[in-house]
């Protein structure tokens, strides 16, 4: 029976990450008595989830081939924002989470409109956005944000919900896995393949006539929504601070990086991706069981993405190398006013 053509896709590379996180777990096990049990484990997911939708939102940006450098500014937004409009009225609640993330998907959409219409390289115009956000949150707060988030607002990062054989699941772990059934199935379709296209072969996919602009402009906006949803996830988790959201972005690149996501674009699994920012959560978690100081995070990121660009280099040049060259034989056109040669 010949298989879907969406399978090798939708779990393209995610055997290797899968491996180091299955790794990960059973030292989390080893090291932590909190890990004998499921809700040890649910509890790191509730941690992870934030990091995890943003790492869906990093990875459509960079398989099509862009850098999105905004998204821990973001979060910091959203948290400061909601915090400041809702002032801890209960009824503001439900206004101000469709605020956060309208604002997360037009934040979104100028980073694509600038990248696309006026050809600013991504990584300039995002990092562009960081500082502006970040200056904009600092002159709004003078550093120490004001306001307090609603309990309403607080229960999507810390509430949870009593489920059958698992016990209390938290509604970010329930709203994560929405978040990645629905990007895988969007993978799966006509668009998320055409996003890969696009940044595996941009002409190609224009000579064919797809809109590149258009996708590489919803790429952005999904980026900005999903960083949104993770500031009202982490709002509700970690509570109010203009740091909240610090570090983020370079984060949730490292984890898509680790899901074995080719940076440039044209390869990547989504699944890969977020496996890959579990997998960075469980590894943080156990240097901190271990004792190791929490300043080396940092170096641990800087260490995946330097090894995993100059593998995919190392295996972008061999494939090269080893690829069959056609034979090409070069000669002088020949005058058709002489005649013919003969043996």
């Amino acid at each position: 029976m010949k298989r879907p053509a969406w399978r090798p896709r939708l779990a393209e590379g995610t055997a290797p990450v899968l491996a180091v996180l299955v790794a990960l777990l059973i030292g989390l096990a080893i090291a932590g008595p909190a890990y004998d049990s499921v809700e040890g484990y649910l509890a790191l997911l509730k941690r992870a989830a934030p990091l995890m939708i943003l790492a869906i939102g990093q990875y459509f940006v960079i398989v099509s081939g862009g850098f999105d450098l905004s998204v821990g500014a973001l979060v910091t937004a959203g948290v400061v924002i909601a915090a400041r409009l809702i002032g801890g009225d209960e009824s503001a609640t439900a206004w101000v989470i469709v605020l956060v993330l309208a604002f997360g998907l037009l934040v979104g959409l100028v980073n694509g409109l600038i990248t696309t219409k006026l050809l600013v390289p991504s990584f300039i115009v995002t990092l562009g956005m960081l500082l502006v956000l970040d200056g904009a949150v600092f002159l709004w707060t003078d550093g120490a944000p004001r306001g307090a988030l609603s309990t309403a607002f607080r229960q999507f990062g810390r509430g949870s919900v009593d489920v059958p054989l698992l016990g209390e699941v938290p509604y970010s772990v329930l709203i994560l896995l929405v978040v990645l059934v629905a990007a895988a199935v969007f993978m799966r379709g006509g668009t998320g393949r055409a996003l890969v296209a696009v940044g595996d072969n941009e002409q190609a996919v224009r000579l064919s006539g797809g809109q590149v602009d258009r996708l590489r402009l919803l790429a952005f906006v999904l980026s900005g929504g999903l960083a949104a949803l993770a500031a009202i996830l982490l709002g509700g988790f970690a509570g109010v601070s203009a740091q909240v959201g610090q570090g983020l972005e370079f984060r949730a690149i490292t984890a898509v990086v680790l899901g074995g996501v080719l940076l440039g674009g044209g390869r990547g699994s989504v699944v890969a991706a977020t496996a890959g920012a579990l997998s960075l959560e469980a590894l943080f978690t156990l240097l901190n069981l271990l004792g190791v100081a929490g300043a080396l995070e940092s170096a641990v990121q800087g260490v995946i993405i330097i090894a995993a660009v100059a593998y995919a280099s190392l295996g972008s040049g061999l494939r090269h190398r080893l690829r069959p060259r056609r034979a090409t034989t070069t000669s002088e056109p020949r005058d058709p006013r002489q005649p013919a040669s003969t043996p």
